[in-house]
């Protein structure tokens, strides 16, 4: 649903600007670097994309589905690793706060989530829990009128600048109905965060493991029911996956660029590469798939605000998305021979950052579970 077409338009606008005159020129000094560059954040902090999806009484852009997908398929033309810093504020943690939080929660982290002076760290997965979350073995024990964590939690991405942690942690008796989310300050004596882990691509989203020893929680840190923290974790995922859907479709129209410029420049054979049918139709055949991956994000985008998504069809559109996107990058680095596979180019620096989008917030092999569900029963 789109609230405003002229507001919609004017920041499909500014986010075009944001990322061809800002983003895309700091992408290999992110790769290079490791980190975002300060002019990129501040860049990024004052569009408000920090706060995307947070309403705007708590100082966000209070997006629905359908104007957040349009603007990530502009985002989705610039390195994945900014919407990793980004959409994480606005995304797991925000999301359960406004589910379930107190207004007093809600007042304490969520504006500054929205600015973007906080960033927000998702701990869910764990070494023998990752797409079997359920599985998952940091505790919280009773403690007065508090709880005491205990736990490692794996690949956090943003760990080492958290400013709140909302954390998944096991209070009661085994599966999923035994978990508990806690809203936590990562200053909190006992928390600490190991050394960052070193990625193939998504470099600049900064991940690492988050360690927490007898941890005292006051009691205000539990957002929601007891018992109720997997069902809270997992309530949004339709969101996210639409949201990937989007961001997949804009990074392969992002490649199709790079591909099609690279056809018309480069000669062989006496000819361009664009002269050559058989570029032509690996080119054309991106063309078809990011097509309709972008018919998809916005067609479910659009039943997510009026109340009609099925879960298996968001899980379809993340499945087919990011699917697409590897062949796509692939077809598009395959163009470009060997410029494309040396190491600074673009297409490799792209080739390595989308390979995470199929492991991302649920496995290919997961969607391909949720997507049966929906189907079989």
């Amino acid at each position: 649903m789109i609230r405003d077409a002229t507001a919609q338009a004017a920041r499909l606008t500014a986010a075009r600007a944001l990322v061809e005159d800002i983003l895309v020129p700091a992408e290999a000094q992110m790769d290079a670097e490791d980190r975002m560059p300060d002019a990129a954040r501040a860049a990024l902090r004052a569009h408000g994309l920090f706060g995307l999806s947070i309403p705007e009484a708590q100082g966000g852009l209070g997006l629905t589905m359908e104007e957040e997908a349009g603007l990530m398929l502009v985002l989705g033309r610039t390195a994945p690793a900014y919407r990793a810093v980004y959409a994480l504020n606005s995304g797991g943690a925000a999301q359960i706060l406004l589910r379930a939080g107190t207004e007093a929660q809600r007042a304490r982290w969520l504006p500054g989530l929205a600015r973007g002076d906080l960033i927000a760290c998702f701990c869910l997965s764990e070494a023998e829990a990752g797409s079997d979350a359920a599985a998952l073995q940091t505790t919280a024990r009773r403690d007065g009128d508090g709880w005491r964590l205990t736990g490692r939690k794996r690949w956090v991405t943003n760990a080492p600048e958290a400013g709140m942690l909302m954390v998944m942690a096991r209070t009661g008796g085994a599966g999923a109905r035994g978990i508990s989310a806690f809203a936590i300050d990562p200053n909190t004596p006992g928390v600490s965060v190991q050394p960052t882990q070193q990625k193939m691509g998504m470099r600049g989203a900064q991940v690492a493991d988050i360690v927490f020893e007898d941890v005292a929680v006051p009691a205000d840190a539990l957002v929601g029911a007891e018992g109720d923290g997997l069902k809270l974790a997992l309530a949004g995922l339709d969101k996210v996956r639409l949201h990937l859907a989007a961001l997949s479709a804009g990074l392969m129209e992002r490649l199709i660029d790079e591909g099609r410029r690279h056809a018309l420049a480069r000669r062989q054979f006496g000819k361009p590469l664009a002269e050559q049918p058989v570029i032509a139709a690996l080119l054309a055949d991106c063309v078809a798939e990011a097509l309709a991956a972008r018919c998809m994000a916005l067609e479910l985008a659009r039943a997510r605000d009026d109340g009609t998504l099925r879960p298996a069809d968001a899980a379809a559109a993340k499945l087919f998305a990011t699917e697409a996107l590897g062949r796509v990058a692939d077809r598009v680095l395959q163009v470009h021979g060997g410029e494309g596979y040396m190491v600074g180019s673009a297409v490799e620096r792209l080739y390595r950052d989308v390979r995470l989008l199929r492991i991302l917030d649920g496995t290919s092999d997961i969607q391909r579970m949720v997507v049966a569900r929906g189907l079989l029963g």
